[in-house]
């Protein structure tokens, strides 16, 4: 708590963002995946519940805690959101992380274990979150805010994530332009490190995201990622991330989304696909 109220008084942006997570849950960061952007389609709509799940298999991805490369499964990697009003309440998480290393690039951090097999498992983050509509229902350009935190539900001896609570905000818009979705979001996350001398990391979030939704497959492309400050260089577990997504999403209100994945930070895959189902419950009356 006392860590939490030094961080609200070193800029008006971080007060911000620590009152409203008083009132409001919040959503999560993780050490090795880039935040995942808003759902636009849950914001933008009416009252609604929508859910999905899914998984991951990345390749050459970097676990900078246990100083080793690898290969990633990432195995129920599921959300939840309801939304009513102006604001989106969404709970999610990864149920389990499977890393096997191919290579060493540095030593492990002094408490991460060694494994014989090299093999490295752990469950993912957990978070909550929360988003509110900014502008009118009717208004050709939506605009909403964010803010979250990540819970401390990892283990630090497996080197795959940090046991630490981190904090963000966004603020985001989407728009239709003729036939294309374009939706985009920037913001400020506030990681806690494993470093003594550097105990906490901000850095820039960023997501941008295209896709043509008037067909039965929906192509999409998107960019995220986030970036460290310019004042000194990468702290260890919280370096620079970056995915470019190219995406086909099958059915609209059930529907199955296939990405295939390229990075192009040092710490994030070199390439990988990730799955997911998932469905929208319309909760608005009829003729309501």
């Amino acid at each position: 708590m006392i860590g939490i109220v030094a961080v609200c008084r070193r800029t008006l942006v971080r007060k911000a963002l620590v009152c409203f997570a008083g009132v409001l849950p919040a959503v999560a960061h993780a050490q090795l995946r880039p935040l995942e952007q808003s759902d636009w389609s849950v914001i933008r709509g009416g009252p609604a519940i929508s859910a999905r799940i899914g998984a991951a298999r990345l390749f050459d991805q970097r676990a900078s805690l246990a100083g080793t490369t690898g290969d990633l499964w990432d195995l129920g990697t599921f959300a939840v959101a309801w939304q009513t009003g102006r604001v989106v309440i969404e709970a999610g998480g990864t149920l389990q992380r499977l890393f096997r290393e191919t290579s060493r690039f540095d030593e492990p951090y002094p408490d991460v274990e060694s494994v014989s097999d090299g093999d490295r498992n752990d469950s993912g983050d957990y978070r909550i979150s929360t988003s509110v509509r900014l502008t009118r229902k009717e208004s050709p350009v939506t605009a909403a805010l964010r803010f979250g935190t990540r819970l401390p539900t990892t283990d630090n001896t497996t080197g795959l994530e940090r046991d630490a609570v981190d904090f963000f905000t966004t603020i985001g818009a989407a728009a239709t332009i003729n036939m294309i979705a374009i939706s985009g979001e920037f913001g400020l996350g506030i990681h806690t490190t494993r470093e003594p001398a550097f105990e906490q990391e901000d850095v820039l979030l960023y997501s941008i995201r295209a896709e043509v939704p008037r067909f039965l497959l929906v192509p999409s492309v998107t960019i995220l990622g986030q970036r460290h400050g310019t004042g000194h260089s990468e702290i260890r577990g919280a370096e620079d991330l970056g995915e470019a997504r190219l995406g086909l999403r099958i059915g609209r209100r059930r529907w199955l989304r296939i990405e295939a994945v390229r990075g192009y930070e040092t710490f994030s895959p070199e390439s990988g696909v990730i799955v997911t189902l998932g469905t929208t419950l319309n909760l608005a009356r009829p003729g309501g």
